[in-house]
């Protein structure tokens, strides 16, 4: 008989740790979340899962850089398998990105309990700090930092846009742990996720077997002209910030036409003019650029003409333009042998699956470099919509995931030494 989680357990947790942090978003005339990492209702989202944790018989270590870890003893001390995500969100995020895999992971320990059914192996709960990036800069920090990509001082001074330390928010939150950063290779890592994508909806599959993730790279970028009257000031005469930005924002998309670059995609996601008026010609920009890319090599060519064309527009309109790599991962691969298992589990429980690479940045890319590492996705409503308040699963789709997830997890963890 198959493994089976309990789904509306599953699906009453997501729901209680959806509600703080929750507001309501009039446009999408839905109930939406803002956790951003390290801010109060990150803590408050944080320690609810800590106490789901504890109350599930997991004992429960926080390291340096505020990552947690729910461990449940096997048969044998041997390296335990790990399950999880995060539970910090971008400002106006759902219910599902990162939290499914964490809670996802409890269930299963919860359910294991129910059946009074020990591994061999330890099975390890975790959720890692600022996996979306957005308030410090640089995304899936905590994992980094725990794998070795970012050492703990430079995310310590990492600045939030109000000045705020990486390492005094952590403090402030009560999340500074004791525990050691450079995580013991665990024997394997599975995650489970939304897709944030149509893919797998469009294509009517209820699994996604993730091949990998693609290469990630932002810039942040400082834009300095000269403030001017819009109406006085000639148009050869400006230096206008504003201008340049926008020059920026259109090369992105001649470079995505231009088919030079594989299957590029880019983004400018912050635009912010200063002073911001609608007479005046803008004297600052900040903006911000994001890159995915498949293929590394054309990652590379995209980055290198990039910057290059900086340059040029910095002399074309008169401006000076800094810029700094905010965060920069190559693409990654995952297990062929846990894309094995999650293929078969799927199939085992008579739900049809697809190969997918993830076009978003996961903890499971970092933790790639320990350990053997896969993801789980599952499909989403609303055209995959994710980031967004319409972000939404369904309660088959989540519990479907969550016991192909249980399925290989198992697996892995009766793998002897």
């Amino acid at each position: 008989m198959a493994f089976a989680i309990d789904g509306r357990r599953l699906w009453e947790s997501l729901e209680a740790l959806g509600r703080i942090g929750r507001y309501r978003d009039d446009e999408a005339e839905v109930w939406g979340v803002c956790r951003l990492a390290l801010t109060a209702a990150d803590g408050e989202g944080r320690r609810h899962v800590v106490e789901q944790m504890k109350a599930a018989g997991l004992a429960v270590t926080i390291d340096r850089i505020g990552n947690v870890f729910g461990r449940r003893e096997g048969r044998e001390p041997l390296a335990p398998v790990m399950v999880g995500s995060h539970v910090d969100s971008v400002p106006t995020a759902g219910r599902f990105d990162g939290c499914l895999g964490v809670l996802g992971g409890l269930e299963i320990v919860r359910s294991l309990a129910d059946d009074q059914r020990v591994t061999r192996r330890p099975i390890v709960v975790a959720f890692f700090t600022d996996e979306e990036g957005c308030r410090f800069g640089t995304d899936m920090l905590g994992s980094a930092v725990a794998t070795g990509r970012i050492p703990l001082d430079r995310a310590y001074g990492l600045k939030d846009r109000d000045g705020l330390t990486v390492r005094d928010e952590l403090s402030r939150i009560g999340f500074l742990g004791e525990a050691d950063v450079a995580l013991a290779p665990p024997h394997a890592y599975v995650e489970c996720h939304i897709e944030q994508g149509p893919t797998l909806r469009a294509a009517g599959k209820d699994i996604g077997v993730v091949s990998g993730v693609q290469a990630i790279s932002w810039h942040e970028l400082t834009l300095t002209g000269r403030s001017a009257h819009a109406g006085t000031t000639p148009m050869e005469l400006r230096a206008d910030a504003g201008m340049a930005a926008a020059r920026l924002n259109l090369y992105l998309r001649a470079m995505i036409l231009s088919g030079r670059y594989g299957a590029l995609r880019a983004t400018m996601g912050a635009i912010v003019p200063r002073p911001g008026l609608v007479n005046i010609v803008p004297g600052k920009v900040i903006a911000t650029i994001d890159l995915r890319n498949p293929d590394d090599g054309a990652m590379r060519r995209a980055e290198q003409d990039l910057i290059g064309f900086y340059d040029r527009v910095a002399q074309d309109e008169h401006v000076k333009i800094t810029w700094r790599q905010t965060a920069r991962t190559d693409s990654v691969a995952f297990s062929p042998k846990l894309q094995e298992r999650i293929a078969a589990a799927a199939e085992a429980r008579g739900l049809s699956c697809s190969p997918i690479v993830s076009g978003a940045g996961h903890d499971a890319q970092e933790m790639a470099r320990l350990c053997p590492a896969g993801m789980v996705f599952v499909p989403g409503e609303n055209d995959g919509i994710s980031h967004n308040p319409r972000e939404y699963s369904t309660p088959e789709q989540c519990a479907r995931g969550v016991s192909v997830l249980a399925d290989v997890l198992l697996s892995l963890a009766e793998e002897e030494g």
